[in-house]
């Protein structure tokens, strides 16, 4: 079981390193289409909508890296305070009763959403834009995918703690 979650934390992390890069790309394609529109009077839909796409790209795809990295904001006025077995229950309990629920209620409800985005390639509402909504739409599936399994991994992690101490 902990090979499994490790492989899983593994794959989030590693999307999560490749995604960071995104906040540091974001901020230079941004500043560029400022000093292309108000230096060089240069107006480009495709930069500007570009930074949507590296937005949501950066976080969707970061949000299970930073859970497994326990990088999240987390309002721990109680928990700050608890023993670490304590912690990892409650993180479990909250995978368990929370985080999988919401990730299946997403699949569920944007599933259609993105299956008829899919079935038109819908595109940018600009001639000039990214013709590629669709694949932004896959994000949320994604984004989903990832959270759900990263649930599993603490979960299984948890299990497997449980199994070495002899405890439940």
């Amino acid at each position: 079981m902990r090979q499994i979650a490790d492989f899983c934390d593994r794959v989030n992390a590693l999307i999560g390193a490749a995604t960071q890069w995104l906040s540091l790309l974001m901020v230079l394609v941004q500043f560029l289409v400022v000093i292309l529109r108000y230096v060089f009077g240069i107006g480009s839909i495709q930069l500007q909508e570009s930074v949507i796409y590296m937005h949501a790209l950066l976080f969707l795809c970061s949000a299970a890296s930073s859970w497994q990295q326990d990088a999240h904001v987390r309002v721990d006025i109680f928990y700050a305070r608890m023993t670490e077995s304590r912690k990892s229950l409650i993180n479990m309990a909250g995978a368990v009763l929370f985080v999988l629920p919401l990730c299946a209620l997403i699949l569920y409800v944007s599933f259609d959403y993105v299956a008829m985005s899919w079935a038109v390639r819908e595109g940018s509402r600009e001639t000039s834009g990214i013709q590629a909504i669709f694949l932004l739409k896959t994000l949320i599936l994604v984004f989903a995918v990832q959270l759900a399994v990263q649930a599993i991994a603490l979960i299984l992690r948890r299990g497997s703690m449980e199994v070495d101490h002899g405890t439940s």
